[in-house]
């Protein structure tokens, strides 16, 4: 999908659409969407038709875009963090990002205190899986005020790089260094309730879904989503279950049709590659699963 890009008009029909089937939540993301042209545009036109716009960046050129961004009323950013210093430069491969990142969190924060709400998504792969990575991220998190999100690596996701010899994924083996960081998540929940985004219950899963993989079968609540790309590309979630294409035809004939009911359907089995999308929300969804991982 890169260098793929919808037209003004095929955003607008989607945000038009999505309205009108009742979504209220848009999640604007990438690739970089500061990058796209009409972003602004996009922001005022989901505020004007009474949507709401988060917009989930790398913050690199945040300082560049964020004063119109704001007065087209955005109040919502989540931004993907990889470590703090030379673990995000060492995760990106680019020098210097981490130093740009903050200093567009900083600009944020001085120029409209805390009417922007902002959660930091931080990383936890094989590198970061330790105490004091996790320490340094939320410490990060609390000089900034935002609240804290662990965004556990991928094994599905089609866009997203495992790393040379999977790298980035966990082994048995790193059990013992898992649960460490798990305690310490449970710690810091417990005095930070607030800034934890995550419950306890879906804090005691994680290892489960590192380690188990596809094998972690918890029913889905992808049914209340839609995902659009770049190139048109109309799924019910992130991985799988392709509905259309907005090339061929507007969002508004692909929703509540059997098709998209066939895939709401197969997405609460989990009858997919699995994934763990949505993680947290699916344990509390699910009484087995709070059951199990209840204290």
């Amino acid at each position: 999908m890169a260098g793929s890009q919808l037209s003004w008009e095929h955003i607008q029909d989607v945000l038009d659409d999505a309205k009108e089937a009742g979504i209220y939540n848009v999640r604007l993301y990438g690739g970089e969407p500061l990058l796209h042209p009409d972003l602004t545009k996009i922001v005022a036109y989901c505020k004007e038709i009474g949507l709401s716009p988060m917009v989930t960046t790398n913050a690199i050129v945040l300082s560049s875009r964020i004063d119109e961004l704001y007065a087209a009323g955005l109040r919502d950013l989540s931004i993907g963090f990889y470590g703090v210093g030379a673990e995000y430069d060492e995760y990106t491969q680019r020098p210097g990002r981490a130093k740009r990142m903050e200093a567009s969190i900083a600009d944020v924060r001085q120029k409209y205190g805390n009417t922007v709400k902002m959660q930091l998504n931080w990383l936890l792969r094989r590198q970061t899986c330790n105490r004091e990575s996790l320490r340094e991220a939320f410490e990060f998190a609390r000089k900034y005020n935002t609240t804290l999100q662990v965004d556990m690596v991928h094994y599905s996701l089609p866009y997203f790089t495992e790393g040379p010899d999977r790298e980035l994924q966990f082994r048995d083996e790193d059990r013992e260094a898992i649960d460490v960081v798990i305690n310490e998540l449970l710690t810091l929940k417990e005095q930070y309730p607030e800034m934890i985004r995550h419950t306890p219950e879906a804090i005691r899963s994680m290892p489960d879904w590192l380690l188990l993989g596809s094998k972690m079968k918890v029913p889905c609540a992808a049914r209340e989503m839609i995902w659009v790309g770049a190139d048109g590309t109309v799924q019910l979630c992130y991985v799988t279950f392709k509905l259309g294409n907005l090339h061929d035809m507007r969002l508004r004939d692909m929703l509540y049709t059997p098709t998209h009911a066939a895939a709401s359907r197969a997405a609460f089995s989990v009858d997919c590659p699995n994934c763990h999308c949505g993680a947290g929300d699916r344990i509390m969804r699910d009484a087995r699963s709070v059951g199990k991982y209840r204290a």
